[in-house]
């Protein structure tokens, strides 16, 4: 079978103007990136700033001023001096007022003096069990620092230093760019892709194709082209900009992300074929696209929520989710600066999820043209 350069450019050039000229394509194609790294950027953050803490000191020494002091200097807290009566001190939580309040007890100083054991209190707001978690690591995170700077004096057998490695900072953006990335990708790709076919099919436009000197293959590799071109931009703008307003580092190599961008945007370009060889409709593609890519990327690829924390069947679905390998091979080129060889596994799956997908789309649409 002999394919013509010709054929397939003049039908990229056809789709291209058709694109720029269709302001719902625009749309999905500038806005719906930039808006997404907006939100998921600054919306959704992991870490917990300006965290109310009101403050019951019962022994008022230096020591208990110098501990409030340390929660204070901190970029999570905002500690505050509760004045009211101690019975009543759960309407805080009620009203919202605190989210965590710190009871330092009678004898502080003094137990602080004798180096004895020095119980302090702090009560947490649950009703969010994340934000908990996180909060009641700050203030032990905190209180550590602070026996470390006014203590100290009795050595410990041993010492630990923790050292984190590729987000020492624990920004949540490092986490999420990269993700971002691997959900417009495939939004964009399928998206687009599922909508170009069935629009020739609901405007009438594909009998003009069929009668002209074209073959099937010809007509996929042209409707296609332009959308690779347009998701590697979409693609290029989020890293651009994850860089440029979110500091996320690049560690890796340049050309192997492209290289295995390209397998990426490959197979979401088939999915979005053989949605369009099922639906007739635009609205309807956009609709199973949407709902064949938004949903599980954000859900099972790992982007939001850990793999391994889900139930088994969950997991096991997870295994048919683009998005799931990608994710990893992006966040590790950025991050941690890998190699093919440590991505290896991964790109192999993308390649055969690719294989499958195009090769069914291919045949399910040449059967419709036939049709």
């Amino acid at each position: 079978m002999r394919i013509h350069i010709n054929r397939i450019l003049a039908l990229a050039m056809k789709e291209f103007l058709h694109i720029i000229h269709d302001v719902r394509s625009i749309i999905i194609i500038i806005a719906l990136p930039v808006i997404q790294l907006i939100m998921f950027g600054f919306a959704l953050n992991m870490e917990i700033e300006n965290i109310e803490l009101a403050v019951i000191d019962f022994d008022n020494s230096r020591e208990s001023k110098n501990l409030v002091e340390q929660f204070d200097g901190s970029t999570y807290f905002q500690p505050f001096y509760y004045k009211s009566e101690f019975s009543k001190v759960d309407e805080l939580f009620r009203r919202r007022e605190a989210r965590a309040i710190l009871i330092i007890n009678k004898d502080f100083a003094k137990n602080f003096q004798n180096e004895a054991l020095i119980p302090v209190q702090i009560l947490i707001d649950a009703s969010d069990a994340n934000a908990a978690t996180l909060i009641q690591n700050y203030s032990n995170g905190v209180i550590n620092e602070f026996n470390q700077q006014y203590s100290g004096s009795v050595p410990l057998p041993f010492e630990i230093k923790p050292r984190i490695w590729y987000n020492p900072d624990m920004k949540s953006a490092y986490f999420f760019v990269p993700g971002l990335i691997a959900l417009i990708l495939v939004m964009i790709s399928a998206l687009l892709t599922s909508i170009t076919i069935t629009r020739e099919k609901e405007m009438g436009t594909m009998e003009q194709i069929l009668v002209s000197p074209v073959r099937p293959i010809e007509i996929i590799f042209g409707k296609v082209l332009p959308y690779i071109i347009i998701a590697f931009m979409d693609g290029f703008l989020i890293l651009a900009l994850g860089i440029l307003l979110f500091g996320v580092p690049f560690s890796g190599s340049v050309v192997l992300l492209i290289l295995l961008s390209t397998l990426y945007i490959t197979t979401a370009l088939s999915l979005g074929l053989m949605i369009s060889t099922v639906v007739k409709t635009q609205q309807v593609a956009m609709m199973a696209a949407v709902a064949a890519t938004l949903l599980p990327t954000i859900m099972l690829s790992g982007f939001i929520f850990p793999i391994k924390s889900m139930p088994l069947a969950l997991q096991l679905i997870s295994y048919i989710v683009p998005a799931k390998y990608y994710i990893i091979i992006i966040r590790g080129i950025m991050l941690k600066g890998n190699t093919f060889i440590h991505l290896a596994t991964h790109a192999g799956f993308l390649l055969l999820m690719t294989v499958i997908l195009l090769r069914n789309a291919l045949s399910k649409f040449s059967l419709t043209l036939e049709k």
